[in-house]
């Protein structure tokens, strides 16, 4: 069993792993209509979901595949997460209703992406982003991420039909800047 414990620190913030305390919460932030439209996450969002959910993200961590981490600005009360995808190098946020308008998402997508480029040593990393989502293209701005070239992707989730929109952050422009 991994019993080490990741725990990133910057930009006032500390994102750590999700533990069993943190299940109330965790419902708590991802049970929200915005979630569920922007996200292919459970809806609603319940206990069970919520388990699930837990049980998925320790997995994945434990596969090196994907690290979800709970934002906090104490190392307790989770705000929300943001998570990296290790083989895509996609990057993923969400933070609670109640906690927006605080900058914790550039935040926190500021310092996974710091963690992105060292640890894993990704050289970029990326954001995909629906097009009229507006904040979340104003944190990808904020987080000096840039709108790619590539093509956008159609994706149906939930019976809703969108395109993605990539946005990346490479870590030669960050060293040239």
């Amino acid at each position: 069993m991994d019993t080490h414990l990741l725990q990133l620190s910057a930009h006032g913030l500390v994102l750590r792993q999700w533990t069993s305390n943190d299940l109330a919460v965790m419902q708590e932030l991802l049970d929200d209509p915005d979630v569920a439209y922007r996200t292919p996450l459970e809806s609603p969002f319940g206990q069970t979901a919520a388990l699930r959910y837990l049980h998925s993200a320790e997995q994945a961590r434990r596969d090196n595949i994907r690290i979800h981490l709970a934002i906090t600005t104490d190392g307790h009360q989770a705000l929300g997460e943001i998570l990296l995808n290790r083989a895509t190098g996609s990057i993923g946020y969400i933070v609670g209703a109640a906690h927006r308008g605080q900058r914790l998402a550039v935040r926190a997508l500021r310092t996974m992406t710091e963690f992105a480029h060292a640890a894993p040593a990704l050289p970029k990393v990326i954001l995909e982003i629906e097009p009229d989502n507006q904040p979340s293209i104003a944190v990808a701005r904020s987080a000096a991420f840039h709108l790619s070239s590539s093509a956008h992707e159609t994706v149906t989730d939930k019976g809703r039909t969108y395109d993605l929109l990539t946005w990346e952050h490479n870590l030669t422009a960050v060293a040239r800047g």
